[in-house]
């Protein structure tokens, strides 16, 4: 029966979903009858400030919003932005006569659910409504199926929340106090962060070794046959007198040879060998032929879907989820946060269907093809990431576009290739060997493949995190040769290599990490990335995860004060804990008494467990509250410092990294220089830190402004080298009197070494007034962020260099003021740099130079060049990805102004007024530099205080 004839007998009945698009598409599966209205995501959670907690609660309570000493009872509160919908759906279910909650079918899904019935306290019957693909039949399905609430879900999430909680917001405290303030600490963010500083810590200790080899070409004498048989091919020297060649593989992080059995061939002796060989009759030793078989790849759960999006379309996890939960929404894909890899009887036939009608019953296996999950507790009730419905569409049927096609492509691919025949084939090693001039027996080795049938490849071919590794359709063949057939070599070339250090993380292989380990949940992986990103601990250079200076510190303090809360296998233990009560195995509370107080060894505990939080060296087994509690051991200022040499050292400061040099005089302060921010960790030599510290530091006195008597001084700051005036002793800092003292960025022709006291007060001068135009306006000129420009009232116009603000004249500004305003395009200057032929909207990609710095375009679409983006090094896979970027984010929306009501004729006299007494203000802030301090500034940060974070 439809749901919309039942709904005819049985009243109207209210769908709770979480997000407007998933309403909108449900809403046209159910028909009338039905109301389907989002909840926009959790309408209740802890609070996020001690403001929001009800009165009643106070002291820990109130700071953690978890009560601690009542058995760890959480504070709900409905967030400030959800409580008009609250108030919506309250009306709708006072009308309706059952409620349905279809929110997602995970554990976070289940506690929106559960949040949602204990604040809405329906009066009607309640019904769980769960599916995993949003077509018509899934819905319907779903609706005549309900299910309870699984309250074993909701309490494990609900226990993970308030782990998350305690841990940031116990452990954050100590960062602001001992590193810096803002940070954030988190159960899963800090053990990411700690992978990719260890990461780095591995490149800066890595010591580059330099080994030499041969490679050759080999005539076999005859003409080629045809491309299947070609009559040269190319080997690489393997042994030399039975010793076996040194390779990149045999040398350790030190740049040590592993082994003494292996020859370290350096360039003398590779070109000595070379030219030993030259005469040399060479012969096939060995020819060995093994069947090659692959099997298809499994379909996509959400972490491998992650890495092959970043792969083979350059996304990030965060913006692979995002496109996947907009085709989740619309219904082109399964759900797409889950950890199994299994597919629906329906799926395993709609993907056989297409194999056979795409590529034939050649490629398409006697018996559907099942996957076993490969991750620890994975959520089997998902499906793997696959089209939905029980026919898929092809990507051409969709009717989709940009990422979102490219998304659902790849997803498509990736399935039906997952109901395909191997991939078969030969591999062949060919062994050549002959006898030096000088007596000495050389091998050489080389490999090849033949894929007789493609199968499954025909379909899909997945990725490589290395770029230089060989993907699985790569075909090398070799010529057919028989054990003592006689060779020529063509070519003899020596060839030199150097070992490279570990390769930093990029998202896709950080993503890999943490699901090696069984660290954190893999649906969560998008977010706790984007984290570090935001909270400065990594930033990215290209694709590469850079740790920042900063996360050094902090991971050097988690380390060693709370060794256990960052230990790879304390977190994956923890996992594992919190996937037992999950399945009913232990109690929550419980457990939580022992992480957070270390004390009794009530139900739920597991010995070796994740309850056991101490530091590192095993002095100490207690809980996280008194870790906290005791800081005196912890030495900030040792936490923060690192060694570059015997006298440099590196130090993380409140207000940045900065070098730090020992004075030779016992009792003077040393030198210093402030580090740049995105220098990666791995490139700051001593041979840098030298160079820093060479540099002019600043604080150069120039000479006394004849006019104010103050000293003026040009300084080195962290955005760059700018002069100021010194006020006297006693002047007010703060309060309602105090005064800024002047100061003014050097232009770009300027430098530190030059500047004199005239060149320093005329930039002190700026905002300079130029004149008063005929109609008793007046004319300033401005170095603001983005550049020199004019400003008459409420109209600014650009300059072309920053000499112009002190020598325009009053003419020449008026003449520009003449000239009508061009909005931002002035003649097109040529493109700083081309990339190439954009992949998604097949138009020439560009960068170019605009008004707030570099930016990539297409002609359709500009993305502005990120932070650790530079015009010279951006690769053409770069450009592509931040135009890909602006795209998913779409356009920005217009919020469109209300037209004002009309009101009676005071208000324009008021309106009046007040226009009047704005022109008035504009001209006294022009022609007098205020020294007053902006106060509303530092209050709103003063008020908002940051730095906690909570995971999911």
């Amino acid at each position: 029966m439809s749901p919309s004839s039942e709904t005819a007998r049985n009243g109207q009945r209210l769908v709770i979903v979480e997000s407007p698009a998933k309403a909108k598409t449900i809403k046209g599966y159910l028909g009338p009858g039905y109301i389907v209205e989002a909840s926009v995501g959790h309408i209740r959670d802890l609070p996020g400030t001690a403001a929001e907690v009800p009165d009643k609660y106070t002291g820990e309570v109130r700071r953690l919003g978890v009560d601690v000493d009542h058995d760890f009872a959480p504070i709900y509160v409905v967030n400030a932005d959800k409580k008009s919908q609250v108030t919506k759906l309250k009306s709708l279910l006072a009308e309706s006569d059952e409620l349905y909650l279809a929110t997602d079918e995970d554990r976070e899904g289940e506690a929106i659910a559960w949040h949602l019935q204990q604040v809405l306290k329906p009066k009607v019957p309640v019904h769980r409504m769960v599916f995993h693909e949003i077509t018509k039949a899934a819905i319907q399905e779903a609706v005549a199926n309900p299910r309870e609430l699984n309250q074993r879900l909701v309490d494990a999430q609900e226990t993970r929340r308030i782990l998350d909680r305690l841990y940031g917001y116990e452990v954050s405290p100590v960062l602001w106090k001992k590193v810096m303030p803002k940070l954030s600490a988190g159960r899963v963010q800090s053990v990411a962060t700690r992978l990719v500083v260890e990461r780095e810590r591995e490149r800066i200790a890595f010591r580059t070794a330099s080994y030499w080899d041969l490679t050759a070409t080999f005539a076999t004498g005859r003409s080629a046959a045809d491309a299947a048989n070609p009559e040269n091919f190319g080997a690489r020297l393997a042994t030399v007198d039975g010793r076996r060649i040194a390779s990149g593989r045999d040398f350790g992080s030190d740049g040590q040879i592993k082994s003494a059995n292996t020859l370290h061939l350096d360039e003398q002796a590779a070109r000595a060998l070379a030219a030993a060989l030259e005469q040399t009759a060479f012969s096939v030793r060995s020819v060995e032929s093994k069947p090659y078989r692959r099997s298809p790849y499994a379909p996509f759960r959400t972490t491998t879907l992650q890495q092959e999006a970043s792969r083979k379309l350059g996304f990030g996890a965060k913006r692979t989820m995002q496109v996947a939960q907009k085709l989740y929404e619309n219904g082109f894909i399964t759900y797409m946060r889950t950890d199994s890899t299994t597919l629906s009887d329906t799926a395993i036939a709609a993907a056989r269907a297409q194999v056979t009608q795409l590529y034939g019953a050649d490629y398409l296996p006697d018996a559907p093809r099942t996957y076993a999950s490969k991750v620890k507790n994975a959520q089997e009730a998902h499906e793997a990431i696959r089209p939905s419905g029980d026919r898929f569409r092809t990507p051409a049927e969709t009717g989709l576009s940009s990422d979102e096609f490219r998304l659902y492509e790849l997803i498509w691919m990736r399935t039906v290739a997952s109901q395909m025949k191997d991939a078969v084939g030969q591999s062949v090693t060919v062994k050549v060997g002959g006898a030096s001039a000088d007596g000495r027996d050389v091998e050489f080795s080389a490999s090849g493949k033949i894929i007789t049938f493609h199968g499954f490849l025909k379909a899909y071919v997945e990725g490589a995190d290395d770029p230089n590794a060989e993907l699985d359709d790569r075909e090398r063949r070799l010529p057919q040769v028989t054990q003592g057939d006689p060779l020529s070599a063509e070519a003899l070339n020596p060839e030199g290599h150097s070992t490279k250090p570990p390769a930093r993380y990029t998202e896709a292989s950080l993503v890999k990490e943490l699901e090696d380990r069984e660290i954190g949940r893999p649906s969560t992986y998008a977010s706790i990335i984007d984290t570090i990103i935001n909270r400065k601990y990594v930033f990215k250079k290209g694709t590469a995860l850079v740790p920042s200076f900063l996360s050094f510190a902090v991971v050097n303090l988690l380390e060693k004060h709370f060794g256990r809360l960052v230990d790879y296998d304390f977190t994956a233990r923890m996992e594992d804990d919190l996937d037992r009560i999950a399945a009913g195995e232990a109690k929550s509370v419980p457990w939580l008494k022992r992480f957070y107080f270390g004390v009794g060894e009530g139900e739920g505990h597991v010995v070796g467990g994740a309850a056991e939080a101490g530091n590192g060296d095993g002095d100490h087994l207690g809980g996280l509250k008194e870790l906290v509690t005791d800081l005196g051991a912890i030495d900030a200022r040792e936490i923060s410092s690192f060694k570059i040499s015997d006298d440099i050292t590196l130090r993380v400061g409140r207000y940045g990294p900065y070098v730090e040099k020992a004075s030779q005089v016992e009792g003077e302060p040393g030198q210093r220089a402030d580090i740049p921010d995105e220098l990666p960790p791995d490139e700051l030599t001593v041979e840098l830190a030298e160079e820093l510290l060479a540099k002019p530091s600043g604080d150069f006195e120039l000479g006394t402004d004849p006019v104010s008597g103050n000293p003026v001084v040009a300084k080195s700051g962290r955005y760059g080298p700018y002069v100021t005036e010194i006020l006297p002793e006693g002047t007010p800092k703060t309060g309602k009197n105090a005064v800024k003292p002047r100061t003014a960025s050097l232009f770009k022709t300027m430098s530190l070494d030059t500047i004199t006291l005239e060149e320093a007060l005329k930039l002190l001068s700026i905002p300079r007034v130029v004149g008063t135009d005929p109609e008793g306006q007046e004319i300033a000129a401005y170095n603001g962020k983005f550049g020199p420009y004019l400003k008459r009232g409420t109209d600014s116009r650009s300059l072309t260099s920053e000499e112009q603000i002190l020598t325009i004249t009053l003419d020449e500004a008026l003449a520009i003021y003449a000239q009508p305003k061009l909005r931002g395009r002035a003649a097109a200057a040529p493109p700083l740099k081309e990339l190439g032929t954009d992949p998604v909207s097949e138009r020439p990609v560009v960068v170019k130079d605009g008004r707030f710095g570099p930016y990539v375009t297409d002609g359709e679409t500009n993305a502005t060049l990120r932070k650790d983006d530079e015009v010279e090094t951006i690769t053409p896979e770069r450009g592509y990805e931040l135009l890909a970027e602006k795209r998913a984010r779409g356009p920005v929306k217009k919020v469109a102004k209300k037209a004002p009501a009309k009101k009676a004729a005071t208000t324009k006299t008021a309106a009046k007024k007040t226009t009047t007494a704005k022109k008035a203000t504009a001209k006294k802030t022009v022609a007098t530099k205020t020294a007053t301090a902006t106060k509303t500034a530092a209050k709103k940060v003063a008020a908002k205080k940051t730095g906690s974070s909570d995971e999911g």
